[in-house]
């Protein structure tokens, strides 16, 4: 006991440093401080999910609203009972055949959850003799607890005993903190993962298994333990991502797949338990959740497809909806109606997307009462910025509207977060009707693909300074990463990237009523044997228009310096100018820097993941082609044909549809110890500089039908924005 206490405190430290770091406020946290909320826990059965008083509204909902899903359910159980039961984790199974029981009284199904939780605990109990993992994931186990709690007033005296005795020391071997915990390391494939990550792994277990034991006479010493420490483990989780999303919104991982898929459930599943066992709806606490529906929406783009950041597969870049529909409504169950500003936007994005085909927690819909009747139509504010800067999250997503003709763009800088990010600071995605300017690669599993390119500085629109000799850093733990059958491990070759997946800055940020801007500062990120210097500056113009400039010193002139920009479709290379196609979409790229280039093409069958003079193809099994084409089939790459310490990187970048056939009359402008470039779209002439000394700054001008609109310096703070719209 004494150790959990200990944990206790510490998981208390780290939420208080973590709110102090963050500056946010969870709202009412001493409510739920010290031990008080033990206090208001149930003595009866169930409490986790529902309870006594809030059952009929969720019978209700089963038998009404969602009587379709609870017909399925029931088919699928009914099904279970005609099976000879095989050992094996029928966790979700038992949950389903209990809530059937508790809706139709039938006591075939109450013998028949029994059973499969009887099952599972052997099965439990056998993974771990045989030192293997039941799952990376806790989800069914999880499931396994609600049917025990469901169960348990319907279950004897014994039954009781036997059961929860013999589920409380499956979770006792498993779980790698407290006391209880034995000195061993991680069965493979068994996750043990802490709160600073998705938090579905064994540690997750240890909330559900006190609160469904505590004070019932089995183990309470145990179980009391366990409720310690999975309230303590869930309000540090809750810290973390709070301080990651911080008034802008986000979760502990940028990678959509991580963020919108399997993270959420472990604060929606907490929020639901916490409040069916006091009473008390905990997400209040917790503000940070209710913004996630802003955070989905600058990600969002048309046809639900999203910027394929970090660990994402990039088939398709679709946005991963298996789940999202639940989320969003979990989103409304908690918050619509304490803060209804979030509801238009959450209705925007729900009619977007379709119901899930399946959950990991199936009867997640029955407790989603009241969600239904919230006011507000689906509807997005009409005075939307052209930029919102994630500040924790290290991105900012540019866009001219939110329709499927127009523009979108995210750059990446800054940021607190580790978590599945890739060694891409300063990088930047185009989209218009398709993706022009892509992050590449994918991740095969094993796969030295996935070391060696993927998450490199070279598979990203990024700036290259090559020192040689240069060791380039593990991704994922593993110097050497791990090679897929036929392959050969190897470190990761030199490609001249970054060193660090974290440590550069937002130097400057505002969006304007004509313009929006970033500067980021990747120093940092390089090593500093080679680099003094990484600054890019980037300007948007709606609705098509980017500037890039690039400021870039190396600690010798002879490490060359190289600007990339990955397309889908082979590249139309000019003297200083290049376009390609993706889709309904086209780029034109022109340089204005420097005045004598070398401008080369790198891709085709084979040479797509090229880095560190080979291919670094796909596993021949993987279920994904290489001529993938958002894996990136090509790049341009452009370096200096002088050699020297200081480069300055200019160039001005197009978006717009595959019928376009020409790029805007362009020139460069020299200013003093500014350089720039002024371009006239027809509509309005544009000029942009950039100093070429000192901190990031610059001037822009834009003039529309013989009348300036805009004449000032940019931006050299970074404004703040909150919320969906980003105003403070």
């Amino acid at each position: 006991m004494a150790r959990a206490r200990v944990y206790k405190t510490i998981y208390f430290l780290l939420v208080s440093l973590l709110l102090t770091a963050a500056g946010c406020s969870t709202g009412e946290p001493s409510r739920s401080s010290g031990d008080d909320w033990k206090a208001h826990i149930r003595a009866d059965h169930p409490r986790l999910f529902f309870n006594r008083d809030t059952w009929p509204q969720v019978k209700e909902r089963a038998l009404n609203r969602e009587a379709e899903l609870f017909g399925q359910i029931r088919a699928r159980v009914d099904e279970t009972a005609g099976e000879v039961l095989e050992s094996g984790d029928y966790g979700t199974r038992a949950a389903e055949a209990a809530f059937v029981f508790l809706v139709t009284g039938d006591g075939r199904y109450l013998e028949l959850a029994k059973s499969l939780l009887s099952t599972s605990l052997e099965y439990y109990h056998l993974c771990f003799a045989e030192r293997r993992s039941v799952s990376w994931y806790s989800f069914s186990r999880i499931n396994a607890w609600a049917a025990y709690d469901w169960l348990f007033s319907h279950l004897s005296g014994q039954e009781r005993k036997e059961l929860g005795a013999s589920f409380l020391l499956a979770v006792k071997n498993v779980m790698p903190t407290g006391e209880w915990a034995g000195d061993r390391e991680p069965f493979e494939r068994e996750n043990w993962s802490g709160p600073a990550s998705g938090f579905y792994g064994t540690r997750s277990l240890a909330w559900y298994a006190g609160l469904a034991a505590y004070r019932e006479g089995i183990d309470d010493s145990l179980a009391g333990e366990f409720l310690e420490d999975g309230y303590g483990q869930y309000t540090a989780l809750l810290a973390h991502r709070g301080s990651a999303a911080g008034d802008d919104g986000g979760s502990a991982s940028a990678a959509l797949n991580y963020a919108l898929a399997a993270y959420p459930w472990a604060e929606f599943n907490f929020f639901h338990t916490f409040q069916s066992a006091t009473g008390r709806n905990i997400a209040l606490d917790w503000p940070y959740m209710s913004l996630l529906p802003g955070y989905i929406f600058w990600n969002w783009l048309p046809g639900g497809l999203n910027f394929g950041t970090g660990d994402s597969y990039h088939r398709t870049n679709e946005i991963r909806l298996h789940s999202l529909n639940i989320h969003l409504t979990q989103i409304l169950r908690f918050y619509g109606r304490d803060v209804p500003e979030i509801v238009p936007v959450t209705k925007w994005l729900l009619e977007k997307m379709p119901r899930e085909q399946g959950s990991s927690f199936p009867l997640t819909r029955f407790l989603l009462t009241g969600t239904e009747d919230l006011p507000h139509a689906a509807a997005l504010p009409p005075d939307l910025p052209w930029a919102r800067h994630f500040e924790n999250m290290g991105q900012v997503f540019f866009r001219s509207g939110s329709g499927p003709e127009d523009t979108y763009a995210l750059f990446t800088a800054g940021g607190t977060l580790e978590q599945h990010r890739h060694f891409d600071n300063n990088n930047f995605v185009i989209y218009h009707k398709g993706f022009l300017a892509l992050d590449t690669g994918t991740r095969p599993e094993p796969g030295m693909h996935l070391y060696n390119y993927y998450c490199r500085t070279v598979a990203h629109n990024c700036v290259l300074i090559k020192m040689p000799g240069e060791r380039m850093p593990s991704y994922w733990g593993k110097a050497e990463g791990q090679s897929a059958p036929g392959e050969e491990a190897g470190p990761p070759p030199n490609d001249g990237g970054q060193c660090r997946t974290t440590g550069s800055r937002v130097a400057a940020f505002e969006s304007g009523e004509h313009y929006a801007y970033v500067a980021g500062d990747a120093t940092a990120c390089y090593h500093p044997d080679k680099c003094r210097r990484a600054l890019r500056q980037f300007v948007f113009i709606p609705p098509g228009y980017f500037i890039v400039f690039d400021r870039v010193s190396s600690t010798r002139p002879e490490y060359k310096k190289t600007w990339l920009l990955h397309t889908a479709a082979e590249p139309r290379l000019g003297q200083r100018e290049f376009s390609a196609v993706q889709d309904g979409g086209r780029l034109f790229c022109r340089t204005l820097l420097p005045e004598e280039i070398e401008l080369t093409k790198v891709g085709g069958p084979g040479r797509q993941f090229w880095n560190g003079g080979r291919n670094w193809p796909l596993p021949e099994d993987y279920r994904t082609p290489d001529t993938t084409r958002l894996l990136g089939q090509w790049r341009v790459e452009l370096s200096p044909v002088r050699a020297q310490e200081e480069d300055f990187f200019l160039h001005l970048i197009q978006a717009g549809d595959s019928s376009l056939e020409k790029m805007v009359e362009s020139w460069l402008v020299r200013e003093d110890a500014r350089v720039g470039v002024r371009f006239d779209t027809g509509r309005q002439e544009c000029r942009v500089l950039f100093g070429t000394v000192g901190e990031a700054g610059g001037h822009i001008t834009v003039t529309e039908a013989g009348r300036v609109v805009v004449d000032r310096d940019l931006a050299g703070r970074v404004a703040p924005q909150k919320g969906l719209t980003g105003k403070m």
